[in-house]
């Protein structure tokens, strides 16, 4: 199990310049780098146009909520054809729903991208800041070699960022690539470990930004293993249809809470929740040991730290699904204007 302490040292790293640090031994990350590559030359590249995915979704009463998604393919929804099936789409409905209000949403996530890819995206979106970002980051980070705490500090700095242009910030972190088929033993087992090991790097770093975090991790591993047809896409690396609806529901419940579309602690119908008060490196490992856990900064006595850092909510959310929202109303000129789809 990876420690608390490990993770502090590498968050506090990054705050001194200190990006040397590694989670795994240099050997070891090279062996899982060419693994991965091996695992892309064997699944092949999937020619792909993103879905139009951008516009208002839901109706309902008052201005619409903005959202935008940020980070890599998970966010963009890689390998759909189907815009509402994509993660965004997802939320924007869910949210919608839960609102009573429309929701404008719009995606600048980027195929391929890495944590320190994040800055462009956040410029794209400086004009018009949205009432929340989701970010979905670090399954290239772990692959590409980055160190761990140079992606800490590129997603706090984003963090930051956003929260300073008055946009809240949910993040999931980086997904379980031990469930990729092409990644075999037992560099598998190491993909596990540094992809729960970023996590909990990655949520100390959104905590203390600012922002609040979900772990992915291995949400769906045993999904994926067991039913890998249904759960991947049409590359056997990224998820399918099913696998991002499952992420998104696991996401929509936070997003609402950091949208005060609920109160703290609150539960979207059909989710239910545990929670504790725990040292943002405990409640960090933690979180990537058991996903589907949500981590934000709280108080205790009226104070954000204690002797071992800053304090976090850990929230366990058990199962849910997408609330169904209305569907997001038809673009101008497109052939199916009348049936649902973003405008």
């Amino acid at each position: 199990m990876f420690r608390a302490a490990r993770a502090r040292r590498i968050t506090t790293a990054t705050a001194f310049g200190g990006g040397g640090l590694t989670l795994l031994g240099a050997g070891t990350v090279g062996l899982l780098y060419l693994q991965a590559r091996f695992a892309h030359r064997a699944v092949g590249r999937t020619d792909w146009t993103a879905p139009w995915v951008d516009g208002v979704y839901g109706s309902g009463d008052g201005a619409p909520l903005s959202l935008v998604m940020m980070g890599d393919s998970t966010a963009a929804g890689f390998a759909l054809t189907d815009g509402l099936q994509t993660p965004g789409s997802l939320l924007a409905s869910g949210m919608s729903a839960i609102a009573d209000r429309p929701v404008r949403m719009r995606n600048v996530a980027v195929v391929g991208a890495t944590s320190e890819r994040l800055p462009e995206q956040v410029d794209r979106v400086r004009g018009t800041p949205a009432d929340v970002a989701v970010i979905f980051v670090g399954a290239n980070d772990v692959i590409r070699r980055l160190r761990p705490a140079d992606s800490a500090r590129h997603l706090g700095a984003t963090t930051r960022q956003l929260t300073a242009m008055g946009t809240a910030v949910v993040v999931g972190t980086c997904p379980d690539l031990g469930t990729v088929e092409h990644i075999g033993w037992p560099l598998r087992s190491l993909a596990r470990r540094a992809s729960r090991q970023l996590a909990a790097v990655q949520t100390i770093a959104v905590v203390e930004a600012g922002g609040r975090t979900v772990s992915l991790g291995a949400l769906l591993a045993d999904e994926f293993q067991t039913h890998p047809d249904v759960m991947f896409g049409p590359d056997r690396f990224h998820p399918s249809a099913r696998g991002y609806a499952h992420a998104a529901s696991a996401v929509l419940p936070s997003a609402c809470v950091a949208l005060r579309l609920l109160p703290e602690l609150e539960t979207v119908p059909g989710f239910g929740h545990d929670e504790e008060v725990l040292p943002i490196g405990r409640a960090a490992v933690e979180a990537a040991e058991d996903p589907g856990m949500e981590v934000s900064g709280t108080r205790v006595a009226g104070r954000e730290r204690g002797s071992r850092g800053r304090w976090a909510t850990l929230v366990r959310r058990r199962s849910g699904t997408v609330p169904a929202g209305r569907g997001a109303e038809a673009t101008s000129g497109d052939p199916g204007a009348g049936s649902p789809g973003p405008k």
